[in-house]
């Protein structure tokens, strides 16, 4: 099957390899012989637009990618917009544009914010493209080949705000207007009991591959969070059957499961695929870049991508990422700097005062990976 999207993103990916191989104005400071660095920025989410923390993410996997190019690496660097899911479809309805529409112009400040802070990326990936779906649809496909999708109950905690089913552990009791209410323990959101038919992956069958992808201790850096997800793994609450579908009744606006158009495809593992539809998948050429070298996140991802995203691609037999690069918040007066609680800080704006070049710096000299940095301004 050939992919859509592969020819551009080869030709784009082979002019920026002459550049950083040094044919071209850029020099080669290092002997190492030319192999590829696949580096990715998590895909950000569109019910809003871009803030500080969001920027620094794409800062900083461009700061990998740049110390690799510098070393004489051909770098990719994937970065992108996450489309799909309620939260998306009703912040659309607030603004009283087509779904389609709001997703275009929020996607654009995410690639303006690229633009300014001279984030330099390959690929600029949207959840919306024809090849994305193609790939997703693909991937789902090989997953239920492998006879790791079933069609089951799912009952549990889930969070609209954070799309995510929660387990026991991961719940917590808050006292709101003077009501006992449960919420999730990381976000904080309210969380409701929901059953209801879904398609399901079969997690709870990759613990041991999953430790063994962690028996490198450089798979998640920096060290706080390898611990974290290890002992996540060891204890196995984080690992029961997943939902990979919802009712499209439900959660109209996403991509329709293959064959059933009655249910959507999770977001999030809509979202994982991007990494694979950055890079062609599923034309065959995309195993030039795989697997990942670095993918940067932020800690309130970690779950996604340390446990749900290698369990995927060890289930349709592809190599998880070498590593993954996971970084603490940005806060406001010690509070996770949030579009719902609406304590955001818009990157443009700022760097409007302290110019685009001055704003990174500090982003990237102020923080620290394994500790939540705080926002003065």
């Amino acid at each position: 099957m050939q992919n859509s999207c592969m020819s551009p993103l080869i030709k784009l990916f082979n002019q920026k390899q002459r550049v950083r191989a040094g044919v071209g104005s850029i020099r080669s400071y290092s002997d190492v012989a030319p192999t590829i660095k696949y580096v990715s920025t998590p895909i950000f989410y569109v019910n809003a637009g871009p803030h500080i923390g969001h920027a620094y993410s794409a800062i900083l996997a461009d700061a990998v990618s740049r110390y690799y190019s510098m070393l004489g690496y051909s770098v990719f660097l994937s970065t992108g917009t996450d489309e799909h899911g309620n939260k998306v479809f009703q912040a659309a309805k607030k603004t009283k544009l087509d779904t389609s529409e709001y997703c275009t112009k929020i996607s654009q400040q995410f690639k303006e914010m690229c633009h300014t802070f001279d984030v330099k990326y390959s690929r600029y990936i949207r959840t919306t493209e024809p090849c994305h779906q193609e790939a997703v649809h693909s991937f789902w496909n090989k997953l239920q080949e492998k006879n790791y999708i079933y069609l089951g109950k799912y009952s549990g905690w889930y969070s609209t705000s954070d799309e995510a089913f929660l387990t026991d552990i991961e719940i917590i009791e808050k006292q709101v207007n003077g009501q006992i209410i449960k919420v999730s323990k990381v976000s904080g959101n309210p969380v409701q009991w929901t059953e209801e038919d879904n398609y399901k992956f079969t997690l709870s069958s990759f613990q041991d591959d999953l430790k063994h992808w962690l028996k490198n201790e450089r798979a998640v850096q920096p060290l706080k969070y390898y611990k974290i997800l290890s002992s996540w793994i060891e204890e196995g609450a984080c690992l029961e059957d997943l939902s990979i579908s919802r009712p499209s009744e439900r959660v109209p606006w996403g991509i329709p499961v293959p064959g059933n158009a009655s249910h959507s495809i999770y977001v999030w593992l809509d979202a994982l695929v991007n990494y694979l539809t950055s890079v062609g998948y599923p034309d065959h050429k995309f195993q030039r870049f795989w697997p990942p070298s670095v993918q940067v996140i932020g800690k309130d991802i970690l779950k996604f991508h340390g446990v749900y995203w290698p369990a995927f691609l060890i289930a349709a037999g592809l190599e998880p990422p070498a590593s993954i690069l996971c970084h603490s918040h940005w806060t406001v007066e010690s509070e996770k700097m949030s579009k719902s609680k609406g304590n955001v800080i818009s990157p443009i704006i700022a760097a409007s005062t302290f110019t685009a070049p001055g704003l990174r710096y500090f982003l990237l000299r102020e923080a620290v990976p394994h500790k939540d940095a705080m926002t003065l301004i």
